[in-house]
């Protein structure tokens, strides 16, 4: 029996045992070391803020319906994994165990998953495990560079410096951009600063917007709005240029009532795009898709072009969850990635 993390109710998280069934013949054995814990999606789960909690998204008429979709208790959330293969099944000749993989297969101890899906996700030898727990938090980063369409050249200002906004920082840096970092957090600041960017802004202090236009003159070529405020979003398209575009890629909770739309989203025909990870720039999508997001974030690490150790800010034991949750919804401003360690229980 393997043991997974559950949601039993809005703030409350515990462990459960579930069957570590045989193996098919195409499949590995995977034994969880490091999983990361996602400070968007999952803490909404955490929470009881999710939109699936009140409503179900009909995936035909592309509408949200009022028929929740997820219902307490939660299981199988949790998206940046890395482990060991233990196990291989019997059609694998090529697969050795101790390969070490990458994925996306829940906060559990164990994971039986086809070859097909992993054979793509192995980390090189003597790779830090530590970068398997980045590709797909990475990819949602990436996502919204590519949206921007970044030029050599152009400003880019980047609203909100969690882990995703610190990697984009970077992504936009190797695209050949100045990079205008806002946050209301100086340590998030400071590290923006020495992760590439050009200015950084704290927004508690200054009006970004008239302060990003006083740097430029004109506003930034585009914005990044990867935080999830309504706040942010408005201030990010009161500092864009006219004529000009948002990438909005943060998941926004409730209302819009700090987002005015009459102001100068109107009057400076701003470009508003949302970047999801479920969906792919349509001029890209027939050369992009979300794998090829998460190798070029991998193979960016190994080639230390990115960096994303130093983003990590707390480890805690697997059996310890219910307090890494508890940091994160309670003092978000001291965390960037946490991660649980699931090797003292594998």
């Amino acid at each position: 029996m393997g043991q997974q993390l559950i949601f039993s109710a809005p703030k409350q998280v515990g462990l459960e045992e579930y069957p570590d069934p045989p193996l098919q013949p195409t499949e590995v054995r995977v034994v969880t070391h490091f999983s990361g814990i996602s400070a968007g999606t999952e803490l909404t789960q955490y929470r009881g803020t999710n939109p699936y909690l009140q409503k179900h998204f009909d995936p035909e008429q592309r509408l949200f319906v009022d028929q929740p979709g997820l219902t307490y208790p939660l299981r199988g959330f949790g998206y940046q994994q890395v482990g060991r293969i233990v196990e291989v099944g019997s059609k694998l000749r090529e697969v050795q165990v101790g390969q070490m993989v990458w994925g996306s297969w829940g906060h559990r101890t164990h994971a039986i998953l086809d070859w097909s899906l992993v054979s793509p996700k192995r980390l090189p030898q003597g790779a830090n495990p530590l970068w398997g727990i980045f590709p797909r938090i990475g990819a949602i980063a990436l996502n919204p560079v590519h949206e921007a369409n970044i030029h050599v050249g152009e400003t880019v200002a980047i609203f909100g410096l969690g882990v995703i906004g610190l990697i984009a920082i970077q992504l936009a840096c190797l695209n050949g951009a100045a990079v205008i970092a806002v946050d209301r957090l100086d340590k998030r600041l400071e590290l923006a600063r020495r992760l590439g960017a050009d200015h950084v802004i704290n927004f508690h202090n200054d009006d970004p917007a008239k302060t990003i236009k006083t740097l430029t003159r004109r506003g930034v070529d585009v914005s990044l709005e990867l935080s999830g405020s309504y706040t942010a979003l408005h201030e990010a398209i009161r500092a864009t240029a006219y004529n000009s575009k948002v990438v909005a890629a943060g998941f926004y909770q409730g209302e819009g009532l700090n987002l005015s739309l009459g102001e100068e989203f109107h009057h400076n025909r701003i470009q508003l795009i949302s970047s999801q990870i479920q969906g792919i720039n349509p001029t890209l999508s027939h050369r992009w898709d979300r794998l090829r997001l998460e190798q070029t974030v991998m193979a960016l690490a190994i080639k230390g072009k990115i960096e994303l150790l130093s983003l990590i800010s707390h480890t805690f034991p697997a059996g310890e969850a219910a307090k890494a949750f508890e940091l994160i919804d309670q003092h978000s401003g001291e965390t960037l990635q946490v991660v649980l360690d699931f090797r003292e229980m594998s």
